[in-house]
């Protein structure tokens, strides 16, 4: 099964210019995800929760959760 997308249509990077604030995703990772084989789409999804609030990474919650 192909690995989905994790964007939540909050697109907006954080203050650092590092993460998606949705997603948790880089801007290279979002221009290529529609490129990536699912291995590489894995890579990425299995890399998000170390991106997490709480790490630095932006200020929402992860995907999926309120």
């Amino acid at each position: 099964m192909p690995a989905t997308n994790p964007c939540i249509n909050i697109c907006r990077m954080d203050l650092a210019g590092k993460y998606c604030q949705g997603c948790r995703r880089t801007t290279v990772e979002i221009g290529l995800w529609e490129r990536m084989t699912d291995t590489q789409r894995a890579d990425v999804l299995a890399a998000l929760p170390q991106r997490a609030p709480g790490r630095g990474a932006s200020s929402l919650p992860p995907p999926g959760r309120p």
